[in-house]
C-alpha cells in the first residue's frame, strides 16, 4: 500500500502547546465563582478546569502518537528509510517521551482531583487548581526538544515521494553522473534536475509511465560509490535501502564514455559488490552514452567482462539518453522481465498452488492414423461465399449519388419509407390541424370563384370607383388659408408662453396681486392702435381665435418674439438682466470648482462622507451593537500583586 505522510498534524512547540491548551480552558469553562457559594459548587468549578485541561493535553498528545507512523507496522522499506534519515532510536525515544508525558499529565489530574475533595475554602481550591495546571505545563515544557524533533520529522516525511513498495517498479542505480535522471526524464513524465556534476540527485525521486495499459513507477536513486557499507553516507544509504526492499526490476547504468569521472573497472566492480542485493530480481545492464563511445570501441578487456556478465544471465543493452537510441527496447525488455517474474513468483506461492491444483488441461490422444478434417455444412459454406461476395461489392452511398447529381441533386426523404403498398410512396400527405384534415375544408370551386372575383374587380376599376377624390382643402380661398396659418402661429405662441410660465425663475406673486397686474396690462394694451393688430388681409383674428379663449392679437412684425403678459417688466434693462442671469446660471455640482474634471472627485468624497450616515440611517432595532470594552472572561477573578497577565 502507498503511505500518505502528508496528513500528519503539525506538532507545535511546548510554548505554543501550553498557550493553546490554557486559552481553550479559559474560553470553554466557567470563569465566575464567589466565596459565598457552597463548598461543593466551588469544588466542582475548579475540578472541571483541571479535568478539562487534562483532557485537552490527552487528546492532542494522543493525536501525535496515533498519526506518526510506527516503525514496526509500516513496510520494511519505509522502516529502513526512516532509520537512515531520522535514526530509528531517536525517533522511538521521542515518541516514547511524548507517551510518558501523556501518562504523567493523567496522573497529575487524578491526584489533584482527589485532593480537591478535601479543600474547605475557595482559596484552597484555587491554589490546588493552580498547582495542577502548573505541574501539567511543567511536564510539557520538558518535552520541548522532542516536540521540535518530531516537527522536523513530520516536515521531512511530508516531502518524501509516495512510493508503493508492492506495485510494478523499475529501479535505476549506478555511479553518480552516469545518466540515471536523464533516463528517467525520457521514460516518464517526471522532471528531475539534471546537471553535469556528481550527486545532483540527493534523495529518491518517483516517476510514472504506462505499459500494456498498466501503471508503472520508476524510482531514481542517488549515486552509489564503490566502498564499504559502513562508509556510505545518508544519500547513498537511501539507494541501498530501495535496492534491498523494493520488488522491482533493477536497471544498472554504466557510462561507457567514462565521462562520469569513474572508469569502467570501477563501475563493473560496483556492480559485482551490489550483486547480492539483486537476488530474486530481474536485472538489466544498460550501457549509456553510446553516442560518444560505441560498444565496439571499448577495450578488449572491457568487452570480455561484459561478455561474462551476459553469459551469467544479465542482458547488456546499449542506450543513449541524448539521441534516445535503445530507450524503447530497454523499457520493453525490463517491463516484460518484471511481469514474467511477478507471475512466476505468484505461481510458486501458496495461492498459485491452490489455483493450479483445480485446473486440468485435457489433451486427447489419437486412436488411429485416420485423418478427420473438420466438417462444414454446405449451407454454412454457401453463406460464407455470399458474405464474401457482398463484401467485395462496394455499397452505393448517398454521397456517391450527390457527387454524380451535382447541383441538381436533392435528397429524397421518402426513398427509404417502409410501406406495404409501394404505390403510396409519393402520395400527397394530408395536413392535420387540431385533429382535422385541412383538405376537408377546401372548396372544390375555389379556383373558379377566384376568377370571378378578379373579373369583377377589373370592371370596377374600369368604371373609376377607386379613383382618388379631390382634396377638400383645395377649395379654400387664399384668404382662408392665410387665416388658418395665422391661427397655427398663434397657437404656437400660446404654447411657448405656457412653457415660459412653468420655467420662470422669480417669486410667484399672490393670486390677488396677479389679477391686478393682468387687468392693468389688458387696459394698457386696449389703448394701443387697432391698425397694428389687424391681419395682413384685413381680417380680424379675434374671431378666428375665439375657440382658444384668448383675446390677445399679434403684431404685424413676425420676426419679433411676443412678450408674455405675466412676465412683463417696467424697463427693458431689467428684462435683459433677468434673462441673462437665468440662462447663465452654473449647476450646483460644478460651482466653485476650478476644473470640470474635479466634479467626479468631489462627488466621490461626498459619498464617502455620507456613507456612515447612510449606514446608520438604514439600521434597524436588531442592528444595534455595543462592543464589549472589557471581556469578563479575561478580567474577572482575583489577581495578585503585579500579576497583569490575562490568566
Amino acid at each position: 500500500m502507498a503511505y500518505n505522510f502528508k496528513k500528519v498534524t503539525v506538532v507545535p512547540t511546548a510554548k505554543d502547546f501550553i498557550d493553546c491548551v490554557l486559552s481553550r480552558t479559559q474560553r470553554k469553562t466557567p470563569t465566575v465563582v464567589h466565596r459565598q457559594y457552597r463548598i461543593g459548587r466551588i469544588r466542582t468549578f475548579y475540578t472541571r478546569k483541571i479535568k478539562f485541561t487534562q483532557q485537552n493535553y490527552h487528546d492532542k498528545l494522543s493525536t501525535i502518537l496515533t498519526e506518526f507512523p510506527k516503525l514496526d507496522d509500516v513496510h520494511p522499506f519505509y522502516a529502513d528509510l526512516m532509520n537512515v534519515l531520522y535514526d530509528r532510536d531517536h525517533y522511538k525515544l521521542a515518541l516514547g517521551q511524548i507517551n510518558t508525558a501523556l501518562h504523567l499529565i493523567d496522573n497529575v489530574s487524578k491526584d489533584y482531583v482527589r485532593l480537591m475533595k478535601f479543600s474547605d475554602s475557595l482559596y484552597r481550591c484555587k491554589q490546588l487548581k493552580r498547582a495542577a495546571l502548573g505541574r501539567m505545563c511543567t511536564v510539557m515544557k520538558r518535552q520541548n526538544q522532542s516536540l521540535q524533533y518530531l516537527e522536523q520529522v513530520r516536515q521531512h516525511l511530508s516531502r518524501l515521494p509516495s512510493i508503493d513498495p508492492n506495485t510494478r517498479t523499475l529501479l535505476l542505480c549506478g555511479f553518480p553522473n552516469v545518466g540515471k535522471s536523464s533516463f528517467m526524464n525520457k521514460l516518464t513524465r517526471a522532471d528531475v534536475e539534471v546537471q553535469p556534476y556528481a550527486f545532483t540527485t540527493k534523495s529518491l525521486f518517483v516517476g510514472h509511465m504506462d505499459y500494456r495499459y498498466l501503471r508503472w513507477q520508476v524510482v531514481d536513486t542517488p549515486g552509489i560509490l564503490d566502498h564499504a557499507l559502513e562508509d556510505r553516507n545518508t544519500i547513498e544509504m537511501q539507494a541501498i535501502t530501495a535496492l534491498a526492499h523494493l520488488r522491482a526490476a533493477v536497471l544498472f547504468l554504466l557510462d561507457g564514455s567514462e565521462q562520469c569521472g569513474h572508469s569502467m573497472e570501477e563501475q563493473l566492480s560496483l556492480f559485482a559488490s551490489l550483486r547480492p542485493l539483486f537476488a530474486n530480481k530481474p536485472i538489466l545492464l544498460l550501457l549509456n552514452k553510446i553516442d560518444v563511445r560505441r560498444p565496439e570501441e571499448l577495450s578488449a578487456d572491457h568487452q570480455a567482462k561484459l561478455k561474462e556478465i551476459v553469459d551469467s544471465g544479465v542482458p547488456v543493452l546499449p542506450i543513449s539518453t541524448m539521441t534516445e537510441e535503445g530507450l524503447a527496447d530497454a523499457k520493453t525488455d525490463a517491463c516484460d522481465r518484471l511481469l514474467a517474474y511477478r507471475v512466476d513468483s505468484k505461481l510458486r506461492g501458496k495461492k498459485g498452488t491452490s489455483v493450479t491444483s483445480r485446473l486440468h488441461l485435457a489433451e486427447p490422444a489419437p486412436r488411429d492414423q485416420k485423418q478427420r478434417p473438420p466438417c462444414i455444412p454446405a449451407a454454412v459454406a454457401a453463406k460464407r461465399d455470399r458474405q464474401a461476395a457482398m463484401a467485395e461489392e462496394k455499397k452505393r452511398t448517398l454521397r456517391d449519388e450527390e457527387v454524380e447529381g451535382g447541383e441538381t441533386w436533392s435528397l429524397d426523404l421518402r426513398r427509404d419509407y417502409d410501406l406495404h403498398n409501394e404505390e403510396e410512396r409519393y402520395d400527397v400527405m394530408p395536413e392535420i390541424i387540431d385533429g382535422k384534415n385541412i383538405a376537408d375544408y377546401i372548396d372544390e370551386d375555389i379556383a373558379k370563384r377566384l376568377d370571378e372575383l378578379e373579373e369583377e374587380e377589373g370592371l370596377r376599376m374600369e368604371a373609376g370607383e377607386y379613383d382618388e377624390e379631390q382634396d377638400p382643402n383645395e377649395a379654400l380661398t387664399l384668404q382662408t388659408r392665410r387665416q388658418v396659418a395665422a391661427v397655427r402661429r398663434q397657437r404656437q405662441l400660446i404654447r411657448r408662453e405656457r412653457i415660459d410660465k412653468h420655467s420662470r425663475n422669480y417669486p410667484v406673486a399672490p393670486r390677488k396681486l396677479r389679477h391686478r397686474q393682468e387687468a392693468g396690462e389688458a387696459a394698457k394694451n386696449a389703448d394701443d392702435d387697432d391698425d397694428e393688430w389687424e391681419d395682413d388681409d384685413g381680417g380680424d383674428l379675434s374671431m378666428v381665435m375665439d375657440g382658444e379663449g384668448v383675446g390677445r392679437k399679434r403684431k404685424r412684425g413676425r420676426s419679433e418674439t411676443p412678450r408674455p403678459t405675466k412676465r412683463s417688466r417696467d424697463s427693458s434693462k431689467s428684462r435683459v438682466r433677468s434673462a441673462s442671469r437665468s440662462s447663465s446660471k452654473v449647476p450646483r455640482d460644478v460651482s466653485g470648482l476650478s476644473r470640470p474634471s474635479d466634479s467626479k472627485t468631489a462627488k466621490r468624497k461626498a459619498k464617502l462622507v455620507q456613507r456612515k450616515f447612510i449606514r446608520f440611517g438604514k439600521a434597524g432595532e436588531a442592528d444595534r451593537h455595543i462592543a464589549t470594552k472589557m471581556p469578563k472572561h479575561l478580567f474577572s477573578g482575583k489577581r495578585g500583586m503585579g500579576k497583569t497577565d490575562r490568566r
